[in-house]
């Protein structure tokens, strides 16, 4: 069932076949995949903001390569892949009864739309700077009785520079499992070991994420998913979207969010925009470029240095700057803003996140011409 090619009509087409992630594929749909012809033109711009979908050869790219690129897939595990470059969708490729309505868990990405929202505060006005200390938002840091975890500002959170104890990527044992299944999230990754002073070592840490959102959610008054949706995702668009959360009700920050394919790649598009959405300042301009520029070298492995919940490297064989939403199991969302590019990946490998990457890096960048 992996091998349908289609393209594009200048005329709305029906697709079938929803499935969310954690359902049952069904099992007469066949592969996605969608590389416009060139003769098509664009789609007039609606009411309402859609992508529209053009040619990858009408905008620099070999479609050859495309096509080249759904064989490769149609052997993987990538539930999702979309690119656009210039604004418009020029690939798409779904299989095993996914398709443009599917929400996908993208797990650690969720990160990055996390950070999104903490500027967006900061330039609201509900938090005063990255400098803030932790302890302001959640005045049960002072409880503690550590001084030097009174030291912790929103700055080390962003940038997984916090000190404190905590083993994300350790094989069955791992802190995010303990965290996950603990009555009380937000008081078990208190409770871990200050390590190093806050601001000195950089340990990935969803931990981290969690309290920021807390503090968020502290500040704002409301939950991070509520505060989303009325300053992120409507602006966008965007209306078909899950995020989770802890038991007290904090949303899950650093994991949680469920969403579209297409919706992922607006996320992109706003930051490849510096924030900008339909003439609408989003996310303040100097957040995007802060939040994308590395503040730290990372956790080596390959996958770059670290922003504000972003993570930073250069990819192909034209060592593109990117910056990247990641998230386990191999989901992915790259900005190449000198291509003018966005993609997204979604996709099913435990064990092993980088696996998909060179479908982007081998193909989509190579498409570059």
């Amino acid at each position: 069932m992996k091998k349908l090619l289609f393209c594009i009509l200048p005329i709305v087409l029906l697709m079938t076949a929803c499935s969310r992630v954690g359902e049952a594929p069904l099992e007469s749909a066949a592969p996605v995949q969608t590389t416009p012809s060139a003769t098509q033109e664009p789609t007039p711009e609606p009411a309402a903001w859609e992508w529209q979908f053009d040619a990858p050869e009408n905008h620099g790219t070999d479609p050859e390569v495309f096509a080249r690129l759904h064989d490769a897939l149609a052997d993987s595990s990538v539930y999702a892949m979309v690119t656009a470059k210039d604004g418009v969708i020029i690939d798409e490729y779904y299989q095993d009864g996914y398709d443009e309505n599917s929400l996908f868990a993208m797990h650690s990405c969720s990160k990055s739309f996390t950070s999104a929202l903490v500027g967006i505060a900061i330039e609201q006005g509900y938090i005063g700077s990255v400098d803030d200390l932790l302890a302001d938002y959640l005045p049960q840091v002072y409880e503690l009785g550590d001084p030097g975890k009174e030291q912790i500002t929103l700055y080390h959170l962003l940038t997984h520079t916090s000190g404190l104890e905590w083993y994300e990527w350790s094989g069955s044992y791992s802190n995010w499992n303990e965290f996950q299944s603990s009555p009380n999230w937000v008081e078990y990754i208190l409770a871990r070991d200050l390590v190093s002073e806050p601001g000195t070592s950089f340990n990935y840490s969803t931990g981290n994420t969690h309290l920021l959102t807390a503090a968020l959610e502290a500040a704002v008054g409301t939950s991070a998913f509520e505060y989303a949706k009325e300053n992120l995702f409507g602006p966008l668009g965007i209306t078909t979207v899950e995020w989770g959360s802890d038991p007290q009700g904090i949303t899950d920050g650093g994991n949680g969010i469920r969403i579209n394919a297409r919706d992922a790649a607006r996320f992109g598009q706003l930051y490849l925009n510096g924030g900008v959405w339909e003439g609408e300042q989003v996310v303040p301009a100097a957040w995007v470029a802060e939040s994308t520029t590395a503040k730290n070298n990372g956790a080596g492995d390959g996958v770059g240095s670290y922003g504000y919940q972003w993570w930073t490297r250069t990819f192909g064989s034209g060592d593109y700057n990117t910056y990247y939403a990641y998230g386990a199991w191999g989901q992915y969302i790259f900005v190449v803003p000198e291509l003018g590019l966005v993609t997204v990946i979604a996709s099913h490998y435990p064990g092993d996140n980088h696996a998909p990457r060179p479908y982007f890096t081998d193909y989509v960048l190579e498409a570059v011409i």
